[in-house]
């Protein structure tokens, strides 16, 4: 309701600072583009192995080894339309009725709709307690005998939160023990702050990967969330189911997208690292801006780019959820951010920085005036 409401202010001629958007507000890098150019100039523009094209998947392969020193086989890699649809045929492909799937609290909205839409469960890890970061305690006891799948997403969307590679082996080595399998979601991957390093689960030993599956996207670390290019890697088995199901919905990704995405991880990388400076210095100064507002708790996001600040503390008289407190955000200061409710965290709002630092700087000074306006009241 709170981007419908901003879309017809916009229309109105109204100044909106929209702090919503999940995807990167840089353009794609122009030798991503060209790659693309060259793909249409050169005819390929036909259907591809349904697993993806075989230059897209070395591509893949190739980067997971000079990255993660990693080697995968052609059989255990494929092409998705999005990292969305390798989670989704990864879902799909695995679970039956009656299975239960765990899924940390925050969670991106999607992850319980496509478990629903499978017949499954989901069944929801409280964090809190541990600042948004999942631990292997908490999944060993959220286990049932009907337990089939975890997901993982780490960085986190919404909270920007990164679980420790030594804490997410144990996570795997509880799954493992109990013969449960493994959806990691590093769609943010290359977006960690120093301290935290980027890692993958892809670097863990082959016995912990037995019922992994990776699902991955250039959407964010490459801004090419409008190609609709991701991909899985998984176990052979896993992997061919999961080909089945894409084989009778979408067939391959756009041929042209994946010569672009073979290009993303073969070609030269300081855009990458030119983005996540920026990210860097914008989130640096969001962080400290908004935990002087009142009524504002917020922890230190290691990774994406998003803060997600719990707002309790401002909400009292007619606004009593998040939900209240988001669509007051929008009436009054004209600016749009996420409720948290959506991500099961009812209580905080995701702020995305994957904006100027100009127009973040406009949208916190409204957000603050209606946080001190409520502490007032």
């Amino acid at each position: 309701m709170a981007m419908q409401k901003a879309v017809e202010m916009r229309a109105a001629g109204i100044d909106v600072v929209d702090l919503g958007p999940g995807e990167p507000d840089f353009d794609t890098p122009e030798h991503i583009k060209q790659a693309a150019i060259e793909a249409l100039r050169a005819g390929e523009t036909k259907y591809t192995p349904t697993a993806g094209t075989r230059r897209l998947l070395t591509s893949i392969i190739g980067y997971y080894e000079r990255n993660f020193g990693t080697r995968f086989d052609l059989s255990e890699v494929m092409a998705t339309a999005g990292g969305k649809q390798a989670i989704f045929n990864a879902i799909v492909a695995l679970v039956d009725p009656g299975d239960e799937v765990l899924i940390p609290k925050p969670y991106w909205v999607t992850f319980p709709e496509i478990v629903v839409f499978a017949g499954a469960k989901p069944v929801f890890i409280e964090t809190e307690e541990t600042g948004f970061t999942l631990t292997a305690e908490q999944v060993k006891r959220a286990i049932t005998p009907r337990t089939r799948l975890l997901i993982i997403n780490s960085p986190s969307n919404p909270s920007g939160r990164v679980i420790p590679p030594d804490e997410f082996r144990r996570i795997m080595e509880v799954a493992t023990e109990h013969g449960i399998y493994t959806i990691s979601d590093e769609c943010y991957l290359q977006f960690v702050y120093p301290p935290a390093k980027v890692w993958s689960a892809a670097t863990l030993p082959r016995e912990l990967r037995d019922r992994l599956c990776i699902a991955g996207s250039f959407s964010k670390t490459y801004a090419m969330t409008g190609w609709r290019i991701g991909y899985a890697i998984a176990p052979r088995e896993w992997t061919s189911a999961m080909l089945k199901v894409q084989q009778h919905s979408t067939s391959n990704p756009t041929s042209i997208a994946q010569r672009a995405a073979a290009e993303a991880f073969d070609g030269p990388q300081d855009c990458v690292a030119a983005m996540l400076a920026e990210y860097s210095r914008r989130r640096e100064w969001l962080i400290g801006a908004l935990r002087e507002i009142p009524g504002f708790r917020v922890l230190e996001p290691e990774g994406a780019f998003y803060a997600f600040p719990d707002v309790r503390g401002c909400l009292r008289g007619e606004v009593k959820t998040s939900a209240a407190f988001v669509q007051r955000l929008i009436e009054e200061a004209h600016t749009v951010v996420t409720d948290g409710a959506g991500f099961g965290a009812e209580g905080y709002i995701r702020i995305s920085y994957a904006t100027s630092l100009e127009r973040l700087q406009e949208g916190v000074r409204r957000i603050r005036k209606l946080a001190e306006k409520l502490a007032a009241a």
